[in-house]
């Protein structure tokens, strides 16, 4: 008789703590797979605790939830295999563990072999490494266990494949970047065709804090061949049929989908939302308030915010002054009812003139500079703070990763609020991300993508009159944060010297208004984050 096998791969969020929530979200997909006649059902990295749980796995009550959660599992008694990711204690060592739970029994155990330690990733903080392969031989297929990381490296499907394993399950919490799904296919296509084992990868689809993790799971054969994959970015299973063929070769049995890779805007815009939606509802927010200023950084927030949470959850609030623009106030009202959301407008002109008066006998003859725009930005702050306190709602605040590399933002002012959907969101990406926007629907004037950005904050201001234009910015931005890229190094690939080391010195100097910026979501490789630890004061000097 032929050896058969369906295995259910399960794309789903498990959020981080929730241990007791996450073990019945476990059960209960384990029962629906039974109803499609899954025999193995593959969960995420990690999924009693959800990830990254961070410094919850040094908690002394952890391990105690742990063994509390499995036992409701396997009090269930599921006719069904579940894999499932944990954190387990062994020898007094904590280890990203995987079980295998049949019919309520433990029938494997595999401790993770290769720990990330770069990135957002510190998982030698937590956890000691495995060292041994595991396979588990399930209705006559062998299946080698791995948990995200390892299948990055050879030595782990190697010493699979020379245990006898027929393919790979692997389990995994990989965060969202830019482009990254497409390199997680390319580079497991090649990893399967290498070693010619076959591939079951399943990625966590969920939102934790300033990480989106995209899902996209997929099969590969051990040719190398894209057999199915599923969506980004949504909640979605797979069941898939391994049989051993005539010669004894298990194979993967029949044609499945194989979803297409999203745009760069449309997968951005879409970690976005979740990355905002999940911020605001797993922390009991009704909603959210912003300023509105008519340009184009706070109208893509907004449109993010209403497509994440709702129109009636988001309220809109412009706050003129003497130097906001007529054409401002008129944008700003446009977006405010394409996207119906209640809005309000509130001067500042007479807090600011009664704080100028306060501050006078102290400021003297001392000219005007920075100090009085920065009142204006603080005083909007004020304004937004308060009404986040009355009504509940959060504070969301809309500056992007070029503002906040090179400190072009105001301490308590713009930069006040719980969340920024776009603080790893270069300017340029600020621009296709509004026209993909409008592409869906009307959202944003066309005259806000096209007017010259200003924060309005003095007569006439232009951000270029402090900064070089956002096509010379954003490049010079990537290359020094995202790729560590020196200032010489950038001067030689053609950027003007004077145009670099000014941006590299504002870069370091505003890390102190880094430190202090809001929570965002992660869309680059290297976002101003968990990923880039720098410090304040230092006597660091830009060059080689």
């Amino acid at each position: 008789m032929t050896d058969s096998l369906r295995i259910q791969l399960v794309q789903d969020d498990f959020p981080v703590g929730d241990i007791p929530g996450n073990a019945q979200r476990i059960i209960e997909r384990g029962r629906q797979a039974i109803e499609e006649q899954a025999r193995v059902v593959v969960f995420p990295e990690l999924t009693l605790t959800g990830y990254p749980p961070e410094d919850l796995l040094l908690r002394p009550s952890l391990q105690p939830r742990i063994d509390q959660a499995l036992d409701e599992i396997r009090q269930a008694a599921l006719p069904t295999a579940l894999v499932i990711g944990l954190p387990w204690h062994v020898d007094g060592h904590l280890y990203n563990a995987l079980f295998v739970i049949d019919h309520g029994a433990i029938v494997a155990r595999y401790l993770k072999r290769r720990l990330p330690n770069y990135q957002v990733f510190d998982e030698h903080r937590y956890f000691a490494c495995g060292s041994e392969p595991v396979v588990w031989e399930c209705e006559g297929i062998r299946l080698g266990l791995s948990i995200c990381e390892d299948i990055w490296f050879d030595d782990v499907p190697e010493d699979l494949k020379s245990a006898g394993a027929d393919l790979i399950l692997t389990l995994n919490a990989s965060p969202f970047h830019v482009d990254r799904a497409s390199q997680r296919r390319a580079f497991l296509m090649r990893q399967a065709r290498a070693h010619q084992i076959g591939i079951l990868y399943v990625n966590a689809h969920s939102a934790q804090d300033e990480l989106v993790f995209d899902g996209g799971s997929i099969v590969v054969d051990a040719n190398g061949q894209l057999r199915a994959a599923l969506p980004e970015l949504e909640t979605a299973t797979l069941k898939i049929e391994v049989s051993r063929d005539a010669e004894g070769t298990a194979r993967i049995m029949g044609d499945y989908s194989v979803a297409e890779l999203l745009s760069a805007e449309a997968s951005v815009y879409e970690a976005l939302k979740q990355g905002l939606a999940s911020y605001v509802n797993r922390n009991g927010f009704p909603g959210v308030v912003l300023g509105l200023s008519g340009g184009i950084d706070s109208a893509l927030s907004l449109a993010i915010a209403v497509d994440a949470l709702g129109a009636d959850r988001v309220k809109a609030v412009m706050m003129p002054f003497r130097y906001t623009s007529s054409i401002s106030q008129e944008d700003a009202r446009a977006e405010a009812e394409l996207l119906g959301v209640d809005y309000h407008v509130l001067p500042i002109e007479q807090l600011y003139d009664t704080g100028m008066a306060e501050l006078a006998p102290v400021f003297g003859d001392r000219p005007a500079d920075v100090t009085e725009q920065n009142l204006q930005s603080r005083l909007r702050g004020v304004l937004l703070m308060a009404l986040s306190n009355k009504l509940g709602h959060m504070v969301l605040t809309t500056g992007n990763k070029s503002e906040l590399a090179v400190g072009y933002a105001t301490l308590y002012g713009d930069m006040c609020g719980g969340y920024n959907a776009l603080k790893d969101v270069p300017k340029l990406l600020v621009f296709r991300l509004a026209r993909y926007r409008n592409s869906l629907s009307p959202a944003i004037p066309e005259r806000v993508i096209t007017r010259p950005p200003s924060a309005e904050l003095a007569p006439d201001q232009k951000d270029e009159d402090s900064l070089p234009a956002y096509d010379i910015l954003d490049p010079i931005i990537e290359r020094y944060v995202e790729h560590d890229e020196s200032a010489e190094a950038i001067v030689a690939a053609g950027f003007d010297r004077e145009a670099v080391y000014q941006v590299v010195r504002l870069i370091d100097r505003n890390e102190y208004k880094r430190r202090q910026a809001p929570e965002g979501v992660r869309i680059t490789p290297r976002g101003f984050g968990r990923d880039r630890r720098y410090p304040i004061t230092h006597a660091w000097k830009p060059g080689l």
